[in-house]
């Protein structure tokens, strides 16, 4: 057991590292941080935390650098993560408040928080839950071709060209999107393709054909939208920081481009209530130099998933926590699940 000043040594060392990038010697710290002891007594109390795996020497100098149980140690003594501040607050909703629509908002939200941490982003994109649809519109694209757009109440919008197999002109067409929003506007999402089965029986012959090949399209597009799946920013940033990391890493470019280890690994993690803080060897082997800080936000009937942002180890972990925390928040707000 270290002591209470020893841990206090242990999140200055952290600290400084983490800004610095250099190893952290009992000198500096007893001229930057006031501890009112001698460095002989921080020299000390660094021994202990060596002992205790939380520091250790990279090289020959005399200076230390965290553990990945150092970080760990770090991370579970921050009793309150500072939170941005009200301009930071505001900028992220004027930023995200002029998303399109929800694949938009996505991309601007990573793109966001990427900035913010100068991390790698990722969100975890809500799979179908409980979503309505607010409209299903059918746009002429030739003579037996519409552009169907399906719009949720969560603000999801899917597009796709559907090829109708007959020729319906405009008229018929206006007439196929009023029958066609009458039986699925406010049903379930999932409910769509066996709504639109049932209109094929009681639209004119002439429209059979077209029903039949744009519920078959939506079909596969809520197959395609089951599946998690990531949205990513920032991987250059990974390769700016590829000195803080002590193999290649190729291995995290190539967990991230495949994303099944991370969407397994947010499989693992908690609900709305963990926040989702893995370091080092925690992870898996291929991202075990890195470290993830993510938190849960919730969807459109109450389903949740993730926003994360991964780096090195040497991380700027209560800027990265508050930042990530803020976005999910946000997120939450806008997605109408929070108040």
């Amino acid at each position: 057991m270290v002591s209470n000043r020893a841990l206090d040594v242990l999140r200055v060392i952290v600290e400084d590292y983490v800004a610095s990038r250099e190893p952290v010697g009992s000198k500096s710290i007893v001229e930057r941080h006031g501890f009112g002891v001698s460095a002989a007594t921080i020299r000390n109390d660094m021994a202990a935390l060596e002992d205790a795996n939380l520091i250790h020497a990279p090289h020959t100098s005399a200076g230390r650098i965290p553990t990945d149980l150092g970080y760990r140690t770090f991370v579970n003594g921050l009793q309150d993560v500072k939170p941005l501040t009200r301009v930071q607050l505001t900028a992220i909703e004027r930023f995200l408040d002029e998303s399109l629509d929800l694949d938009d908002f996505f991309q601007r939200t990573v793109r966001l928080l990427s900035n913010l941490t100068n991390q790698v982003a990722l969100v975890q994109y809500p799979v179908l839950g409980k979503e309505k649809v607010a409209h299903l519109e059918l746009i002429p694209a030739g003579a037996s071709r519409v552009l169907s757009i399906l719009i949720t109440n969560s603000g999801r919008v899917d597009r796709h060209v559907v090829d109708l197999a007959t020729d319906l002109d405009e008229q018929s067409i206006a007439d196929l999107r009023a029958r066609a929003n009458a039986a699925v506007q406010g049903t379930d999402i999932s409910a769509v393709p066996a709504a639109l089965a049932k209109l094929a029986g009681e639209v004119p012959q002439t429209m059979v054909e077209a029903v039949k090949a744009i519920s078959a399209v939506i079909a596969a597009q809520l197959d395609a939208q089951r599946s998690d799946r990531l949205i990513v920013a920032g991987t250059p940033q990974l390769v700016r920081a590829e000195g803080d990391f002590s193999r290649s890493i190729a291995p995290v470019m190539d967990a991230i481009e495949e994303q099944v280890i991370l969407l397994k690994l947010f499989g693992e993690m908690g609900g709305v209530d963990d926040r989702g803080v893995r370091i080092g060897r925690e992870l898996t082997d291929e991202l075990s130099d890195t470290a993830i800080v993510s938190a849960a936000y919730t969807a459109t009937g109450g389903d949740s998933a993730r926003i994360a942002v991964l780096g090195p180890t040497r991380m700027n972990y209560p800027l990265n926590m508050a930042a990530v925390e803020a976005v999910a928040r946000y997120v939450s707000t806008v997605l109408g699940d929070e108040s």
